[in-house]
């Protein structure tokens, strides 16, 4: 393609050619006489007048290009200096006022970025917990004020902050969070960031949330350090009561069993019917506040850390095999059916036999009470990767999706019937056994718990013999 100078030469070209031919026929036609000189005057003048159009053609073009070019390249004070009232010169006047506008449009961005980086760093400092912002690469950013408090000069710098105590679980968070691209809330000890301040020593949960512009993209994190020393304090204190009285209590309650039990066995006289009734009813209640108080006893023991495990290996298939086993009468007086399915050579799990136990009494006890008759549940278990993954479905009528997020609360509110701590208890265990809980469920649908346990890994020990 051929820019303007460039056609505008090559026309004139063409006419000097043109006119260089009618010149030499002219000149054929006229040879011998006197008019010759009169066509050479001709092709003189014509030249002269294609050359002065070129130039008054282009001069105002290359010009009114140099004035667009400056304006782009950003010197929006830049005017073209072309007055005229022809189309150069209206031309000129639309790119001033071009410059113009783009001039306070950028004035007015520049002064509305610059009031939402004030309003967005006064906001950042105003806020009472510690919060460092970092990049989409993890490189700390920004920290307010709250954090350059609790850590110090180190807020700012990764590498003095490796160095803070609890430094090292906020930048793996921050990795983490960089590297799942989502957000990374843990609530155990171990998230637990304890900090000294003065002489007082704090307690801070952490938080890391990714940020995503308009497109999704990850621009970089945001880490809120939360001050839970009093709830810290007051869930201890909290466990402490609940341990406390629950023992206390237990022993009046044992009693009450007892003579719950001799009553109904006619050891204070026969009953009457009415009498015998009462008797058995108030045995029943006995009975479930007995498994609240040891609910009560395990969680405390847990929260305290008084309950020792004793990890041995476990088979699956045998710890299925027994919690059918344990459950089979009150599966058949419903009708419900009980299927194991698991392999005999699964690897060992590593586990405390009390506490995989207690997991899987409980979740097969709330299948079998929210299971109609002539229902099904399964228990089956797989090994996946270095994890053995155990799974308890029902065919109940589900759970409704509002549920869910708090069903692993201690005395869930929505729990119908039992304790309200049997699945915060099971969660509890889980993890102290190093494994992940999880519930599936859609109302209509039946639900499925599913949780994974550590395989029981083989010390590779040498034989005495080969020894020495």
């Amino acid at each position: 393609m051929l820019n303007l100078t460039q056609r505008l030469i090559l026309g004139c070209a063409l006419i000097a050619c043109l006119t260089v031919g009618l010149v030499a026929g002219t000149h054929r036609a006229l040879h011998g006489s006197g008019q010759l000189g009169f066509a050479w005057i001709i092709v003189a003048a014509t030249l002269v007048v294609e050359i002065g159009t070129v130039y008054a053609v282009l001069r105002p073009i290359h010009t009114l290009a140099r004035d667009a070019q400056r304006i782009a390249q950003g010197n929006l004070d830049h005017r073209a200096d072309w007055i005229s009232r022809d189309s150069f010169g209206i031309l000129a006047a639309e790119l001033n006022r071009l410059a113009v506008r783009l001039r306070d449009l950028h004035d007015s961005e520049a002064g509305r970025r610059q009031m939402e980086f004030q309003l967005s760093d006064a906001v950042l400092q105003s806020i009472f917990e510690p919060i460092i912002v970092t990049d989409g690469k993890g490189h700390i950013l920004k920290v307010n004020q709250s954090a350059s408090e609790l850590l110090g000069d180190a807020a700012g710098d990764r590498l003095a902050l490796a160095n803070t105590p609890g430094g090292d679980k906020i930048l793996n968070a921050i990795r983490n969070a960089v590297a799942m691209q989502k957000a990374v809330a843990t609530e155990d000890e171990a998230s637990m960031l304890p900090m000294r301040i003065g002489k007082q020593e704090r307690s801070y949960r952490l938080r890391t949330t990714p940020m995503r512009d308009s497109e999704g993209r990850l621009l970089g994190t945001v880490t809120t350090l939360e001050d839970v020393t009093s709830l810290q304090d007051t869930d201890r204190f909290k466990t402490q009561f609940l341990n406390v009285a629950s023992r206390k209590l237990r022993d009046p309650l044992l009693q009450m069993r007892r003579g719950l039990y001799a009553l109904s066995q006619g050891f204070g006289g026969e009953l009457k019917p009415l009498q015998s009734e009462l008797v058995n009813e108030a045995g029943k209640e006995s009975e479930k506040l007995d498994e609240i108080m040891s609910d009560l006893i395990e969680v405390a023991e847990l929260d305290t850390g008084k309950r020792e495990l004793k990890l041995e290996p476990i088979r699956p298939l045998d710890a299925l095999t027994n919690v059918r086993d344990r459950h089979v009468d009150e599966a058949g007086h419903k009708c419900i059916r009980v299927d194991v399915r698991a392999y005999a050579d699964l690897s060992s799990v590593r586990a405390d036999r009390r506490a995989l136990r207690s997991i899987l009494d409980n979740l097969v006890g709330n299948a079998l009470r929210y299971t109609p008759e002539d229902g099904e549940i399964l228990l089956a278990a797989e090994e996946v990767k270095d994890l053995v993954q155990f799974t308890v479905r029902d065919t109940g009528r589900g759970i409704e999706a509002d549920r869910l997020s708090r069903i692993f609360d201690r005395f869930n509110p929505m729990s119908e019937s039992g304790t309200g701590l049997g699945l915060a208890l099971v969660r509890r265990l889980v993890e102290s056994l190093g494994g992940q809980i999880a519930v599936e469920s859609r109302l209509g649908h039946g639900t499925t718990f599913r949780f994974t346990l550590p395989v029981a890994t083989v010390d590779a020990g040498r034989h005495p013999v080969e020894v020495g």
